[in-house]
C-alpha cells in the first residue's frame, strides 16, 4: 500500500498529513514525525485529494466553521484501539468525556488505563478527537500535541459552541 503526505500550517503548528488510497491515516505533530515516518515509505504528494480535503477541513475547524470532520479514514491499529477511536468519534464537539466513560462505552469498564494508552496512540489527533478526553476529576491529561494545545482546542470548541447557541438557529455543524 502506498502512503502520501502533505504538510499544513495550523494555529497550533505545522501538521504532517498522511493518507493512503483508502483515506486519512495520520496527522502528526512535528515531534512525532521522526518516529512514525521512518516506519513506512511515504511519497510527498500534497495534491492527493484526501490530503487536500483534510487540510481544508482543518482550516475550517480552526476558523470555527467546522464542528464535524467528514473524511475517509484509514485507521491502523489493534481491534481494541479501533474501538476506542470509534468511541472518541462519538464525543460531540464542545464536550468532554473521561477515560472511565470511554472504557464503559466500549464495554470494558476496567480498562481505563488501556483506553488511555489507545488514546495516546491515536494517529489522527484533532479529527479523532482525543483532546476531548480528560481525567475523571476534570483535569487535562496527556495529549500528543501537548497540554497547552489540548487546552487551546477545548477552548476553541467551547467558544464556537457558545457562538452557535447565540447564532439564532444557524447550522454550524458543517
Amino acid at each position: 500500500m502506498s502512503y502520501y503526505r502533505k504538510t499544513t500550517l495550523t494555529p497550533v503548528g505545522e501538521l504532517e498529513l498522511i493518507a493512503s488510497d483508502k483515506g486519512l491515516s495520520a496527522i502528526l505533530w512535528e515531534h512525532e514525525r521522526a518516529i512514525r515516518l521512518k516506519r513506512t515509505p511515504i511519497v510527498n504528494r500534497p495534491e492527493h485529494p484526501v490530503l487536500l480535503q483534510t487540510a481544508r477541513q482543518l482550516e475550517e475547524y480552526f476558523a470555527g466553521e467546522r464542528r464535524i470532520f467528514d473524511l475517509p479514514l484509514d485507521l491502523i491499529g489493534s481491534d481494541f484501539q479501533k474501538k476506542v477511536w470509534a468511541a472518541l468519534l462519538t464525543i460531540p464537539f464542545g464536550e468532554t468525556r473521561s477515560y472511565a466513560v470511554i472504557a464503559a462505552q466500549i464495554g470494558r469498564p476496567a480498562a481505563v488505563r488501556a483506553v488511555g494508552s489507545a488514546n495516546h496512540q491515536n494517529p489522527l489527533s484533532v479529527v479523532v478527537p482525543c483532546h476531548r478526553v480528560i481525567g475523571r476529576n476534570g483535569q487535562l491529561t496527556g495529549y500528543a500535541g501537548g497540554l497547552e494545545v489540548k487546552a487551546l482546542l477545548l477552548n476553541l470548541e467551547s467558544i464556537t459552541s457558545s457562538q452557535k447557541k447565540l447564532s439564532n438557529g444557524q447550522n454550524g455543524d458543517r
